[in-house]
């Protein structure tokens, strides 16, 4: 667990169109004012060989994945992201900031996606190698929502396009999983502006703990 590291593991997650990545990117802005020593990446990805296989997962040439397919490619991408980036920065002392994390796979994979939460907790708790957020925060919108903001976007990858149900299905897994999270983790309302939004997302950053 991240406890027994000098740094710190914040992870932002919730549906699509949440607007998680401009919150982490202002996150990061306000912890590096503050003297803070910031590490900014995201899930899937964040090292060279992640970035292969989230390019695999995101770009539907391959055809159908299946959700085990998705479950196999995601550990395998945070394995990886665990071993090269985020545990040798949480050594470093360093504040490590990442755009999803093992509760997504819970959400989109278990909640969303079909798979026996056993299997989906297993594989995660392998590929994450007994490190844990000190505090998870979701930016919590309406499935239709979110979908609607993406639209202007350009064109959705594979896990946008997946149809209202199945995100209205991930909304509720992230609201489930904030319920019975082992970890300290904040629900935030995302259809306010976005400056209201940032002051939330770091006022829950710097406590690190869990006040709705």
């Amino acid at each position: 667990m991240t406890t027994s590291l000098p740094g710190r593991f914040i992870v932002l997650e919730g549906p699509e169109g949440a607007g998680k990545s401009t919150q982490l990117r202002r996150l990061a802005e306000a912890l590096r004012e503050r003297g803070r020593e910031v590490v900014l990446t995201h899930e899937p990805g964040g090292t060279p060989a992640a970035e292969a296989i989230r390019r695999v997962f995101l770009s539907g040439e391959h055809g159908a994945i299946t959700p085990l397919t998705e479950l196999f490619l995601i550990c395998a991408a945070r394995a990886q992201h665990v071993a090269e980036l985020i545990r040798p920065a949480l050594e470093a002392g360093q504040t490590v900031l990442c755009d999803r994390f093992s509760p997504s796979t819970v959400v989109y994979q278990g909640y969303a996606g079909g798979l026996p939460l056993e299997t989906v907790r297993a594989m995660d708790a392998a590929a994450r190698q007994g490190l844990q957020p000190d505090v998870t925060l979701i930016i919590d919108v309406p499935a239709e929502v979110g979908l609607r903001r993406n639209r202007g976007d350009g064109e959705a990858d594979r896990m946008e396009g997946k149809g209202l149900a199945f995100h209205q299905r991930v909304r509720d897994g992230y609201l489930r999983y904030a319920a019975e999270a082992e970890e300290p983790c904040v629900v935030i309302a995302g259809e306010a502006d976005v400056e209201a939004v940032a002051a939330r997302v770091l006022e829950a950053a710097m406590e690190g703990r869990p006040r709705g």
